[in-house]
């Protein structure tokens, strides 16, 4: 089963400095029908303008994931990492027992980013973060694990959660496949571009709710660039 969302049915606000979207219930916007899809709570479509951003505030309990589309993000928190994600770089911060973190478009243009929030599978792990840049050259025609809790996932960021954060950059025409498994979930997100999910059609910025699949099929209808978490 594939549920589409497509983006302008999305929830979210337009702060000025931030322009945001929600696929799940977040901040003001609140739908009982999207409040989470497995392990995975919040997905954000996040257009921050320049020189401004997040300013200093807590997080716990939460594996915390940002995908970098366009332009760039700098990161600093209270354990005193500091450091700059690029477009199409991913970074991961594990909040666990707490931390407080600010993140800041320092660039001259409009950074875009999807950050993605996963529940862990235990409270209380060791804060940490971590960034580091994925080509998408080597992505090109297939699925690349970015971001990954799982044990054989030996090259990716790591994460406390039963999840796997994957990427994928198709031309128009070209076709990847994921194997999912029919008992887990996935959330799909293309960056850009429009593709077919099991012939369901998915749009830049659409959402697509998997769920009792045991492959996904993705073409491209025109080139794409895909993001694709896969949970419990």
């Amino acid at each position: 089963m594939i549920e589409l969302r497509p983006y302008d049915r999305l929830g979210g606000a337009n702060h000025g400095w931030l322009d945001t979207r929600h696929h799940f219930s977040f901040a003001d916007y609140h739908d009982p029908r999207r409040m989470h899809w497995g392990t995975l709570h919040v997905w954000n479509d996040d257009e921050i303008a320049p020189r401004s951003g997040f300013p200093p505030h807590p997080h716990a309990n939460m594996e915390i994931i940002t995908y970098v589309r366009q332009g760039a993000i700098t990161h600093q928190d209270s354990l005193g990492n500091q450091g700059r994600t690029e477009a199409g770089d991913v970074q991961v911060m594990s909040a666990g027992t707490g931390i407080q973190h600010a993140e800041y478009n320092l660039e001259p243009d409009v950074t875009r980013i999807f950050q993605i929030w996963i529940m862990p599978r235990e409270r209380g792990g060791t804060p940490s973060w971590g960034t580091r840049p994925f080509p998408k050259t080597d992505r090109a025609g297939c699925f690349v694990t970015l971001v990954s809790g799982i044990a054989s996932d030996d090259d990716a960021l790591p994460i406390g959660a039963d999840a796997r954060v994957v990427g994928a950059t198709l031309t128009a025409g070209q076709t990847a496949e994921y194997r999912l498994g029919a008992a887990r979930k996935a959330y799909l997100v293309p960056a850009a571009g429009v593709v077919e999910v099991n012939g369901v059609r998915v749009a830049a910025r659409d959402g697509a709710a998997v769920q009792e699949e045991d492959v996904l099929r993705i073409t491209a209808v025109e080139d794409a660039e895909i993001l694709l978490v896969d949970t419990v």
